[in-house]
C-alpha cells in the first residue's frame, strides 16, 4: 500500500485526510496549472458519459467540488459530494456559494469506504482523481456499486501512464520530477506531490482496474484513454 507517509503507523485514510487538509488552499491552483487546464476538459468528458440522464449523483472524493460543479450542466440534477478532508470541503462550499449552486450541490464529510447512504440511492457516480487514495480499493468500489441503482453509471477519472514513445518518456520526467518540484514549492508540503506519482505508479490501471470493477459488482466496464493516455476515464455500469 502506498501511503503519503510510508514510515508512519497512522492509517492511509487519516494520512490522506491530513495531506489534503494541508494542501487545500493551493490545491485548485496547482490542479489547474500542473494539468495545463486539461482537468476541466477531462471532467466535462466524463460527465458526458453519464448517458442515463441521472437525476441524483454522488461525487466521491469531491475535494473542492470541481466534478460536482461540472455535473450541474445536466438537467434537473441533484448532487451530493463527499470527502474525508474538512479543509477541502470548506473551499468547495465557498465555490458552490459563489456560483449560486447551493440548491443543486450539497457537500458532507463522509468515508468513501463506508458510505452513509441506502443501497440504490443514486443514478450516477462521479469520482475524480480520488479512487487511488482509498485505503481499501475493493471496499470503496463495492460501496460505490452498492449505492448505485440498477443500470446506474459510475465515471472515474485517474491519472495513467502513457505507453507511446516519446510521450511516455516526456510525461514520466514531468510527472516524477517537474510536477513534484513545483507542487512542493507552491503547496509547502514536502510529501504530497511525491505521493502523487508513487500512487499512480502503484495503481492497477486499464484492464486490471476493469477486472476489479467487475469483481465488485459492475456488469459492464470500459476504459477510455484521454490526452495521449495521461489520464484514464473508466465508465462502469451496474
Amino acid at each position: 500500500m502506498i501511503k503519503p507517509q510510508q514510515d508512519s503507523q497512522v492509517s492511509k485514510k487519516l494520512q490522506v485526510a491530513k495531506m489534503f487538509d494541508n494542501i487545500a488552499k493551493s490545491y485548485d491552483f496547482l490542479n489547474h496549472s500542473l494539468s495545463f487546464g486539461m482537468d476541466f476538459y477531462w471532467r466535462k468528458k466524463a460527465v458526458s458519459k453519464l448517458t442515463n440522464n441521472p437525476k441524483k449523483i454522488l461525487d466521491v472524493a469531491t475535494g473542492t467540488a470541481d466534478f460536482a460543479i461540472a455535473a450541474t450542466k445536466m438537467k434537473e440534477v441533484q448532487i451530493i459530494g463527499i470527502d474525508i478532508s474538512e479543509k477541502m470541503l470548506e473551499i468547495g462550499k465557498n465555490k458552490i456559494k459563489q456560483k449560486g449552486l447551493e440548491n443543486l450541490i450539497k457537500l458532507q464529510l463522509a468515508d468513501s469506504e463506508n458510505l452513509p447512504f441506502e443501497s440504490g440511492s443514486f443514478d450516477g457516480i462521479t469520482a475524480g482523481f480520488g479512487v487511488r487514495n482509498f485505503e481499501n480499493l475493493q471496499l470503496g468500489l463495492s460501496e460505490m456499486c452498492r449505492v448505485l441503482k440498477e443500470g446506474g453509471i459510475a465515471v472515474i477519472l485517474e491519472p495513467s501512464k502513457p505507453k507511446a514513445f516519446p510521450v511516455k518518456q516526456i510525461y514520466s520526467a514531468y510527472f516524477h520530477y517537474i510536477l513534484p518540484f513545483f507542487g512542493r514549492l507552491i503547496s509547502k508540503d514536502n510529501r504530497a506531490y511525491n505521493y502523487l506519482p508513487e500512487s499512480v505508479d502503484a495503481f492497477p490501471e486499464n484492464e486490471k482496474f476493469i477486472e476489479i470493477l467487475k469483481e465488485v459488482g459492475f456488469t459492464k466496464a470500459q476504459h477510455l484513454p484521454l490526452t495521449l493516455g495521461i489520464v484514464s476515464l473508466y465508465i462502469a455500469i451496474k
